[in-house]
């Protein structure tokens, strides 16, 4: 709208944060904006009134962060991540913004409880695991530290599925999280782009166009759409966006199929748009599944891709500036076709010739690398990839020649690293690999953790390393403790703040002043009491949702991730399988009591990690129905594991397993949770344990097994597991229980392929590690009996995790990579 004049539009007067102020504005916005008097009001009414009146501050913060970026005319920071695992966010902003007390006190006056109506909120179903929280964690800390940024992702409906156990065994049911609305989000229709499927390519009509500018006219288009919902920083200091783009039909409806009767027909084209935005991470097994995943990851780029240059050109004009105003970072290879995609904006929206592209291109994007699986880099069968994306398959095929002509002139690179580095590989199916178009289509790539990025150098870019030695640099992992420590584990945050002052809040590394009060016996009594408190809630929990019965004076052993094998869950059920029978064989001897809980979820289509969640509850029932156990030991699944169960769960925690194999798990950052949080570690030498065991001192860490170079020599050198088994009677006789039928009599065989593959090629050295992983459980229990010298290792680790806060990986990325700092 064209104000007349010198017109000038009025601006909202700025809001009071008290008690009385906040009471008045819940009762207000119930009335008027709900429809809903106080007396009539249900708890989730209360939760959406107060969620409006601390939304209504947050935006203030927001409309000035974004007036202040754009006034300064500096570089903004684009983040593109499939997943985006906010969680809930009534609190964490209440807390960001310095009125929880207020908020807590408005609705005490009111007579409600705001620990009742904040479970009510839904927990966003944008994410799987750790790359998700990470990002939204990396989200927080950007705002923060003051670096204006955009996330870019998809606006799920259902997400990533709500998970039930039924019988023992996963069930996937949709995540309607959507249900009600999102009063955090704002639709933004006059942003929205059309995304382009299929079609054909033909030479741009122009006469003056360039040799490698086209014109592609797909045959296929619909409509990203995107929803910002405003994401506060710490005290207030700036509030960032994340958008989420939704997909919408261009024609909902076909109205002349709906009147020749054909009703499912007509919505066809509806349906096949919404699908695009209906479930996180759609199994892949399927050519379908294929075909909807990638459609995915080129929706969500391409509108994030246009979204980012139409501002960039409505700021600063000419679109060859871009690098010097915009930094991209692609959250791990999903993001990568993002590349292709600017080349084809440049190339045939912008006429710009491909070498000045192609520099644009890299000088923008930086790529971030979260896995050492060559599966998990993805790669697309050629067919599928040129059908959807014809002219992205024509500009792959471009960039690929220079890029093996570039290192062909080198005179360093034989046949075999050619192929190696090459963006289609051609060993059987030709495939597209989007872990090397990432690679090559960006300035700088960096791994999560110390380990992972010479590993990255060493293996999968190992070859890219050679042609680009200057290009991988590491970024060590790090969460948000306004998240982590202050909101899940208040207990614990007033007792730290009461022995140390104000001063972690801001600089995390200032926990360092708790080192102090390890051995005060005083503050060690305050500290386990904190922490038994935390495990009685959780206790509660499990009890009214999974009719759980635990002890909380027990030693909570907690290993919660995506179940997958690597991450080695199995190795852990073994391990409790060994001692079940220990403590039956042996029921005199001390010891300690043991709850161990599991929680995360399995891929739909993995079967491996499916039947090992059974067998985790094959063998919780065994354990805990056997009146000869005495109530020593006790296994539980926890099902439908998110943020909101995990803010419950890490600080009750006693024992954190990160138990992965060693050279596998990229970094990790539940065991940074963990750690602030005052549970002692039991891990490998793998991801950022190395880096935690370093910081928080090898004496306040149990540390076990195979290091990555020990289970690469294995695995070179003719590794044979069933000589290993055959010499470890616990680790034999447990595994014979399990593959026998003792935790599954109704199906006797159900997990003796599991077992086989131990025994034929245990490629995740589950045999090979688990007598010292059962040797530093026992180290576990020995110190677990001296309370005292627990309580000690514990209080070093909060004191010593300061550095693994995400404000310090955000500045070491504003200022090595994106140079906004």
């Amino acid at each position: 709208m064209n104000l007349k004049g010198n017109a000038t539009l009025p601006k909202p007067a700025p809001r009071q944060v008290d008690p009385q102020a906040l009471a008045h504005e819940i009762v207000e916005r119930l009335t008027y904006r709900l429809g809903k008097n106080a007396e009539a009001a249900k708890p989730h009414d209360w939760l959406h009134a107060v969620i409006l009146s601390i939304r209504d501050r947050v935006i203030d913060a927001w409309i000035a962060s974004t007036q202040k970026t754009y006034e300064e005319q500096g570089r903004r920071v684009y983040y593109l991540s499939l997943e985006f695992l906010i969680g809930r966010l009534m609190r964490d902003a209440a807390s960001n913004m310095e009125m929880l007390d207020d908020v807590q006190a408005a609705l005490s006056s009111l007579g409600v409880d705001i620990d009742i109506i904040a479970a009510l909120e839904p927990d966003a179903a944008l994410g799987n695991g750790g790359l998700g929280r990470l990002a939204a964690c990396f989200m927080e800390s950007m705002a923060t530290v003051d670096v204006p940024a955009y996330g870019y992702g998809i606006r799920y409906v259902n997400g990533m599925f709500r998970q039930e156990i039924s019988d023992g065994w996963q069930v996937e049911l949709p995540e309607t999280w959507l249900t009600h609305g999102n009063p955090w989000e704002f639709e933004r229709r006059e942003a929205s782009y059309e995304i382009g499927f299929g079609g054909r390519v033909d030479p741009a009509d122009d006469d003056e166009a360039g040799p490698h500018q086209m014109h592609w006219r797909p045959s296929e288009r619909v409509i990203a759409t995107p929803y910002d919902t405003p994401i506060a920083g710490w005290r207030g200091k700036r509030v960032n966006t994340l958008r989420l783009w939704e997909a919408q039909p261009i024609d909902p409806i076909l109205l002349d199929r709906f009147n020749a009767g054909d009703h499912l027909g007509a919505l066809a084209e509806s349906n096949r748009a919404e699908s695009l935005t209906r479930v996180l991470y759609p199994a892949d097994s399927s050519p379908a599944g294929q075909e909807l995943r990638l459609r995915q990851e080129y929706f969500f780029s391409s509108a994030s891709l246009q979204d980012i240059v139409r501002r960039h050109q409505q700021y600063f004009g000419d679109v060859r500036t871009l690098a010097d105003k915009a930094a991209i970072q692609l959250n791990d290879t999903h993001p990568a076709v993002a590349v292709a995609e600017l080349m084809r904006i440049l190339l045939d929206d912008h006429g710009i010739d491909f070498d000045e592209a192609w520099d644009i291109t890299r000088q923008t994007f930086s790529y971030t690398n979260h896995t050492l699986l060559p599966e998990a880099l993805e790669s697309w069968p050629v067919p599928l990839f040129e059908r959807l994306l014809p002219r992205h398959m024509q500009i792959v095929y471009a960039v690929n020649s220079r890029l093996l002509g570039e290192a062909r002139r080198s005179g360093h690179f034989d046949d075999r690293a050619i192929g190696a580095i090459s963006l289609i590989d051609e060993g059987g199916e030709r495939r597209v690999r989007m872990g090397n178009l990432a690679f090559a289509g960006s300035h700088s790539v960096n791994g999560v953790s110390a380990l992972h990025t010479e590993l990255m150098k060493e293996t999968v870019f190992a070859d890219f390393h050679r042609l680009y030695p200057a290009r991988i640099n590491n970024k060590t992992n790090g969460v948000t403790f306004r998240r982590w420590l202050m909101q899940c584990n208040p207990g614990l945050f007033g007792l730290v703040r009461e022995a140390i002052g104000d001063r972690f809040m801001d600089d995390p590394e200032a926990l360092r002043d708790l080192d102090r009060f390890a051995d005060d016996s005083a503050f060690q009594e305050k500290f386990l009491a904190v922490k038994r408190a935390n495990k009685v809630a959780l206790a509660e929990l499990l009890r009214s949702r999974v009719n759980a019965r635990i002890n909380p004076d027990a030693l909570f052993d907690i290993q919660i991730k995506r179940i997958h094998e690597y991450k080695r869950q199995l190795l852990n059920i073994i391990e409790a399988v060994a001692l079940y029978d220990q403590i039956r064989s042996h029921p005199e001897k001390d010891w300690v009591p043991r709850v161990k809980l599991f929680g995360g979820k399995a891929a739909p289509s993995y079967h491996n990690a499916k039947l090992i969640i059974k067998l985790a509850g094959d063998v919780a029932r065994a354990i805990n129905h056997d009146p000869a156990v005495q109530g020593l030991l006790k296994v539980q699944f926890v099902p439908n594991y998110n943020v909101s169960m995990a803010e419950m769960m890490i600080p009750a925690a006693d024992l954190s397993e990160q138990i992965s194999t060693a050279g596998m798990e990229a970094s990790g950052t539940g065991n940074m949770k963990f750690a602030v949080n005052g549970a002692l570690t039991i891990g490998t030498l793998d991801g950022a344990n190395v880096e935690m065991r370093d910081h928080v001192g090898e004496d306040n860490i149990f540390i076990f097994g195979l290091t990555a170079q020990e289970v690469n020599e294995r695995r070179a050198s003719g590794y044979n597991p069933r000589e290993v088994i055959e010499q470890s009677r616990e680790l034999g006789q447990a595994l014979q229980a399990i593959a026998s039928g003792v935790f599954s009599p109704d199906d006797p065989g159900r997990y003796r392929d599991l077992v086989q593959g131990l025994y034929d090629h245990d490629w995740f050295m589950v045999a090979a590690d688990f007598e010292s992983y059962s040797s530093a459980q026992r180290n576990v229990d020995a110190v677990w009996r001296d309370q005292a010298q627990w309580a000690k290792l514990a209080i070093h680790n909060v004191a010593r995790m300061g550095w693994f806060s995400s404000d310090r990986t955000i500045r070491e990325y504003a200022t090595d990579i994106w140079k906004v700092m």
